[in-house]
């Protein structure tokens, strides 16, 4: 008998062959799916229903990926992107489909992870449509571009998808407008200073990266150079013309990166002018933000990712909460009020840091931080006595460590929220947690319009056990 893989697969399939395709879907990553000769076809910035012409650029034993080569039939939810570069970096891979057809794309991502992983009942949870902005653009608190020499000039972009070419990015349609006119000057300012910049090639040069943040709340930006070495050439004369043209960047600041890395963020940060830190208000609260400090990108949508979990943990003031992951605390010092103690760990020093410095400036006085893993210290707080009535989680991409699965089901919260950034992982953790605990729902939000990526929480209540 014939090897099916052999039949069906993409042994006879060249680069740069051509062939009409019908797209069926869009996959996790946003990438239109079709199917040829039975095996699987990933076309970028293809849409469903729509026919195209695909033009293969690479193959794999059970997938090809291909381009557009032509659209013979186009989907009445394509949209002409406002970005120039659309294609050629990510952060802006969905701009060419309609908003509300965005939104319906993450809710049914959300769907794909539970049928790939199937968690018990997974087909009848309330998986409730996401919710959107008013304005899906120009949400981006904080860029951080690479900046290289290119065709004579500096320039300040992302990379090429798949490669280290950089793409010059005057505008970028979901950033801050004054963060790409801030960019745009300082790229200026390196060029006529002459200040030298990094070079991957000769790995020689100085300035390899700049990071600038908005406050939504103050309209103040900080602006940090991203350094190669500890020296700044021109600095007296770089910061003397900022605080001249730039009176709204009111810090900045020098990472210290050396070096051929594929880390954007050093060791080592110095104050060079101004305030060290931003504020930022959310919910009422105020928090400070220092340089490497991370914080939501999209302030609005985290204003009411916020007020979700709020709703879905429903704290009475008697209730002890853990937050995990805490990062600077904005999350636990928002709910802070709505409970008796809160309690969060994080790994990175300086977060924990900043969170204990943020509870005092909020005049939170029912809130401990410590430095540590989430997997670690939950069983260390149960083991001294402490008890939490509720927990909230809000993991990176990677999902929960499998240790502090293990411990949530051993303490067993009578309240559980897990805020979520990967439906991958998100599925992948039900298929365990729902041993002990039910899905009330998942609430998706887009905290990234244009993008493929999915936010979502999730409820949950904690099963009765007869043992």
């Amino acid at each position: 008998m014939a090897n099916s893989n052999y039949e069906h697969g993409t042994s006879n399939i060249e680069i740069g062959q051509r062939f009409p395709l019908t797209i069926k879907r869009l996959g996790i990553n946003g990438e239109g799916i079709g199917y040829y000769k039975h095996t699987v076809v990933f076309v970028q910035g293809a849409l469903p229903d729509e026919v195209v012409v695909a033009e293969v650029v690479a193959t794999a034993p059970h997938f090809i990926t291909a381009k557009i080569h032509k659209i013979r039939q186009q989907s009445p939810a394509r949209v002409t992107p406002r970005d120039e570069q659309y294609g050629d970096v990510g952060g802006i891979e969905l701009e060419h489909l309609a908003y509300p057809e965005q939104l319906k794309f993450k809710a049914d991502v959300i769907q794909q992870a539970l049928e790939k992983f199937r968690p018990q009942g997974y087909k009848n949870y309330d998986v409730r449509p996401t919710i959107g902005m008013d304005d899906p653009y120009e949400y981006r608190n904080k860029a951080q571009f690479q900046v290289r020499q290119l065709n004579g000039h500096v320039a300040a972009g992302l990379y090429r998808k798949n490669s280290h070419d950089l793409v010059d990015l005057p505008t970028f349609s979901t950033q801050r407008p004054a963060i790409m006119t801030t960019m745009r000057y300082l790229v200026n300012l390196i060029e006529q200073l002459a200040i030298p910049v990094y070079d991957e090639t000769a790995k020689s040069g100085i300035i390899k990266t700049i990071a600038i943040r908005e406050s939504i709340t103050t309209g103040h930006l900080q602006v940090t150079l991203i350094t190669n070495t500890p020296k700044l050439p021109k600095k007296h004369a770089l910061l003397t013309a900022i605080a001249a043209d730039l009176p709204e960047v009111t810090s900045v600041m020098q990472n210290i990166n050396p070096g051929e890395t594929s880390l954007i963020w050093g060791e080592e940060t110095r104050h060079l002018a101004g305030d060290t830190y931003l504020t930022e208000t959310i919910n009422g609260y105020t928090f400070k933000l220092s340089a490497r400090a991370f914080f939501q990108l999209n302030p609005k949508q985290t204003e009411k990712l916020y007020q979700l979990a709020e709703q879905a943990l429903n704290l009475s003031q008697h209730e002890t909460l853990i937050d995990a992951y805490c990062g600077v605390g904005t999350l636990g010092i928002s709910l802070a009020d709505t409970a008796s103690e809160v309690r969060g760990m994080d790994t990175i020093p300086e977060a924990i840091a900043d969170a204990k410095e943020n509870a005092e400036l909020n005049q939170v006085t029912n809130a401990h931080y410590e430095v540590g893993k989430a997997e670690e210290l939950l069983p260390q707080w149960l083991r001294e006595g402490f008890e939490p009535d509720a927990l909230i989680v809000d993991p990176p991409r990677t999902g929960l460590d499998n240790q502090l699965r293990q411990a949530i089901l051993d303490s067993r919260p009578e309240k559980f929220v897990y805020i979520s950034c990967n439906p991958s992982t998100l599925a992948r953790d039900l298929v365990s947690l729902v041993k002990d605990y039910r899905v009330d729902y998942i609430q998706s939000i887009d905290m990234f319009p244009q993008t493929a990526r999915v936010e979502a929480v999730v409820k949950f209540s904690k099963r009765q056990l007869y043992r």
